[in-house]
């Protein structure tokens, strides 16, 4: 195993400031998911309709990605970050004025333009501040806005949707992001070192540019199919739980407060320990395991609140493990001057292939009755095993070009053929 390199003060600090913004654009998307048996109750929606309600915003989030990828790398990136960040905000406000469901896709629609860009924009800021052996930390640190999210949102928001409706949780990010942007504006530096990389491309010949190169459209490939896994069983999850393992609504809340706690914990740890050893191996390790709790979890019926608890904290563990090496080696694969417009390009992809699978996961999931099991809800685990062998495969190609990338010059790397 080899050393890790320290951060700098002013890296802790914009990587703080970054799990911050991404703790409530991540809080923004998951919250729809605990909230959906309430939607779906309220509203009296089909599993079909809430897909639809849930890839909204990924749709949107995509297309705002390409639309934007090609002038990704012609500002400021902190600039940037507040811009989009000021448009989220707006979108949450809507969200949590709706009063319908016609409404509430018009809502999710406009946060999907605005909050889908951030998080390619928090990837290239930290790939632009950090070296690959710090990566992995910081990816970890990262992704602990999700955990975050289910240890402190989610259960707040769903004591508030119990109080005062569901829109009191879109209310509650909304109140939490203004003082987000507010820290960005004063604490984080201007990120603009990309920007001395001189190029007379058009923005529309930087998108091509960097669509075109092979090496890259296998990150592209890639991370579309591990997020089509990941959205696959999550709009329906509450849902499952309420109807299937039999958790309470009052229970809800604690359920993602104890997986969340467990993440905050595991997530450090997983992203000290892909800076340590094979980023790849990791990866492949934690597919197959969570390959093993999906199956297995997707066929429970009613347990005990703590046997529900310790699959869900079981599963998150897996799911992080694998997001964390994966993200580490798909950013390392831009240079510098196409960081912005790769991360934007693989953002897009990410929330487009997302939305896909949560509309087909709406259409393979059944429930006769607002308080019917959901059936078929093991179709979706088995489907995930699938695309999990494919990922691992083109995980596989991504891990050979970064090492060729770190052993020779740029322009001396062969690109793969896709």
């Amino acid at each position: 195993m080899k050393g890790t390199v320290p951060f700098s003060s002013y890296q802790k600090l914009a990587i703080a400031l970054l799990a911050v913004t991404q703790f409530s654009v991540i809080l923004d998307f998951m919250v729809i998911s605990p909230l959906g048996d309430f939607l779906m109750k309220s509203m009296n929606l089909h599993p079909n309709q809430f897909g639809i309600a849930v890839s909204v915003y990924a749709f949107s989030a995509g297309i705002s990605g390409l639309l934007t990828a090609g002038f990704a790398d012609k500002f400021d990136r902190k600039k940037l970050l507040l811009f989009f960040y000021t448009g989220f905000i707006t979108g949450t406000l809507l969200c949590g004025l709706s009063h319908s469901y016609y409404m509430l896709l018009a809502a999710r629609l406009i946060t999907g333009l605005f909050g889908g860009v951030i998080g390619s924009i928090s990837l290239a800021i930290v790939t632009d501040l950090f070296a690959i052996e710090q990566r992995g930390r910081a990816m970890g640190f990262m992704q602990m806005g999700f955990s975050a999210s289910q240890v402190l949102g989610i259960p707040i928001g769903l004591y508030l949707a119990n109080l005062w409706g569901w829109q009191s949780a879109f209310l509650m990010v909304a109140g939490i992001a203004i003082v987000v942007a507010i820290i960005i504006m004063f604490k984080l530096q201007p990120v603009n070192k990309h920007l001395a990389v001189k190029h007379d491309r058009s923005a529309f010949k930087h998108l091509w540019h960097t669509i075109e190169k092979r090496n890259y459209r296998i990150g592209f490939t890639a991370t579309a199919l591990l997020s089509i896994g990941g959205f696959m069983m999550m709009p329906f999850g509450s849902a499952f739980a309420i109807n299937n393992l039999h958790v309470t609504p009052h229970q809800l809340p604690l359920l993602f407060m104890v997986s969340g706690m467990a993440s905050l914990i595991i997530m450090p740890l997983v992203g000290r320990l892909s800076d340590k050893i094979d980023k790849y191996k990791l990866y492949v390790i934690a597919s197959i395991y969570v390959m093993v709790v999906v199956v297995f979890y997707t066929n429970l019926s009613a347990q005990p609140l703590w046997f529900v608890m310790l699959f869900n904290v079981l599963l998150m563990a897996g799911i992080f493990s694998r997001m964390i090496p994966a993200t580490a080696l798909t950013t390392s694969i831009p240079d510098m001057q196409d960081r912005g417009a790769f991360m934007s390009i693989n953002a897009s992809l990410q929330q487009i292939a997302g939305g896909v699978a949560a509309a087909v996961a709406g259409s393979i999931v059944v429930q006769k009755t607002k308080y019917s099991p959901l059936e078929h809800y093991n179709t979706l685990g088995y489907l995930i095993v699938v695309i999990s062998c494919i990922t691992i495969v083109l995980l596989y190609r991504v891990s050979i070009m970064i090492k060729a990338k770190k052993s020779k010059p740029v322009e001396a790397i062969p690109e793969l053929a896709v």
